[in-house]
Order: C-alpha cells, then sequence, then structure tokens
C-alpha cells in the first residue's frame, strides 16, 4: 500500500486506521494521484470546485469513462476534500455527466 508520495501514504494510513477495505483503499488512492497528476502535481489543498469539474468532464469527455467509474472518482475526490483538506466540495458542482451507453438489439 506504500507510495513514493507522503501525501498518498498518510492518506492510505488515514482509511486504514478506519478500517477502510484494502480495495477501497487503493481505489480511491488511483483516483486521487490521477487528479493531482492531472493538474500538473498540484497539491488539492491549492484546487478547488473548478479544477474537480475540470477533471470529471476529462473523465468522460476524452476517456470516455463509464458512469460507475465517473461515480467512483467523484466519490474518492469528495473523500479527500472533506476527511484530508477539511474543505468539502460544493453540493452544486457542473461538469458533463457520463450516459449510460444504449444497447443495441442483437439481431
Amino acid at each position: 500500500m506504500k507510495t513514493r508520495s507522503p501525501f498518498l501514504n498518510y492518506i492510505a494510513d488515514y482509511m486504514l486506521v478506519r478500517q477502510y477495505s484494502l480495495r477501497t483503499v487503493d481505489t480511491y488512492l488511483r483516483w486521487i494521484a490521477s487528479y493531482i497528476h492531472f493538474h500538473d502535481k498540484r497539491h488539492p489543498a491549492s484546487m478547488g470546485d473548478n479544477e474537480v469539474e475540470r477533471y470529471l468532464e476529462h473523465l468522460v469527455l476524452k476517456q470516455n469513462v463509464a458512469p460507475r467509474t465517473q461515480a467512483t472518482a467523484l466519490n474518492s475526490l469528495s473523500f479527500l476534500y472533506k476527511h484530508i483538506i477539511k474543505n468539502e466540495l460544493s453540493l452544486n458542482l457542473n461538469f458533463a455527466r457520463s450516459k449510460k451507453q444504449a444497447k443495441l438489439p442483437v439481431v
């Protein structure tokens, strides 16, 4: 579970002490690291709602992720800002939401 980043190690330790599952810890750390790398390794404390909105839109528009994947990314960033940064995200985030692909019938 250890990473090269002391910040990510702190988040992992915080989650493990509170008995989050190892899979949840791993997933949240991956999304948080991806968010930080997307914004050129800026510290999340220096970012806010606008950067989160841009990242979530990037996931949908450029990487074409599924709705649940985008929701997982949002949950991990919400956790980051609520529990680690202690500055909650706005409830009115304005970003493009991923839509479920319509299944075409097989004929």
